[in-house]
């Protein structure tokens, strides 16, 4: 563990966590807060995700609500309203709803209680935390899952690659049918054009967008497949390169429903160790392996990250 480089990506998260807090009533983007941090706006949230464990915007609203609960109690002259507007929310309608939610009670009922902790009376929610903890930057999605995931890293030079493409736009994540329906369609389009030479071929899926920031209906997905520059395309199989240069390759050997498990290990455990920052390209998989001829049905998975020197 390189504690030089990691303590370099806990500081730009501090910073954000800091800028957060300290404007929480000022409209907040993604794009400022990679500024902020010194890293691409393009791999930023899945970092921060990484690292903190919370999406960014999960816990913008967290910092938001709790800010507002304690204002409830410690300002009682001050209207709802005000103090909604205060910690940075449109209105009292989407205040009321998004802390109601959070605390399974309305705000004036949380006033009128005079509760000055929450802990007794929020409902179980995934993103939540105890009001005013942070929970350790290097350590979010601290998940059994990933824990017992066996992951080899390497930082390879890639040269410019054409590939076929299948584009899909919708939701993608733990839909394996999904993936074997779009590359069955890819395949039944090479085979007859003598395209498919495995293992010399080589597959691939192009994520272009983090799913914990863009909604299911409007992710983007590429299904690939390597072919000669000089191949011609025609109907809905596009051609492009895929971009060369310096890739940190996380090798894994995963169960299906583990690589968003994989991802996580990759980008919050490796990256902040490695004086590698994400470069501004997509990242890919490249799946090296049938899992049916698997003898415990694993995926041999290689995530191609994009990264610069820190």
């Amino acid at each position: 563990m390189n504690s030089k480089y990691r303590d370099e990506y806990i500081g730009r998260i501090n910073r954000v966590i800091d800028y957060i807090q300290n404007h929480l009533e000022e409209q907040l983007d993604l794009e400022s807060l990679a500024r902020v941090a010194h890293f691409s706006k393009f791999h930023f949230h899945r970092i921060f995700t990484a690292m903190v464990g919370e999406t960014l915007n999960s816990f913008i609203k967290r910092l938001r609500i709790e800010k507002a609960a304690t204002q409830l109690i410690a300002y009682p002259k001050s209207s709802i309203t005000e103090i909604a507007l205060n910690c940075g929310f449109s209105g009292s309608s989407q205040f009321s709803r998004s802390f109601n939610e959070y605390f399974g009670m309305s705000a004036s009922a949380y006033r009128q209680s005079g509760l000055k902790n929450s802990k007794n009376s929020k409902t179980e929610s995934k993103d939540r935390k105890a009001v005013g903890q942070i929970p350790p930057y290097f350590d979010g999605a601290n998940s059994k899952q990933k824990r017992g995931i066996k992951m080899k890293v390497e930082v390879k030079k890639l040269d410019d690659t054409t590939v076929a493409y299948l584009r899909h736009i919708g939701p993608y994540q733990g839909n394996s049918e999904l993936f074997e329906n779009l590359f069955t369609k890819l395949f039944k389009w090479a085979g007859p054009r003598d395209l498919l030479n495995f293992p010399e071929t080589g597959m691939m899926s192009i994520y272009y967008d983090d799913p914990n920031l863009t909604e299911d209906s409007k992710l983007r997905l590429d299904v690939c497949i390597t072919i000669p520059e000089d191949t011609e395309v025609d109907g809905e199989i596009g051609k492009m390169v895929v971009a060369g240069g310096k890739y940190a390759v996380g090798s894994f050997e995963i169960n299906p429903d583990e690589y968003a498990a994989a991802w996580e290990k990759l980008m919050g455990e490796w990256l902040p160790d490695s004086g590698f920052v994400p470069d501004d390209k997509p990242c890919f998989e490249m799946y090296m392996n049938d899992p049916k001829e698997h003898p415990e049905g694993k995926h041999l998975v290689d995530i191609y990250v994009p990264v610069k020197p820190i």
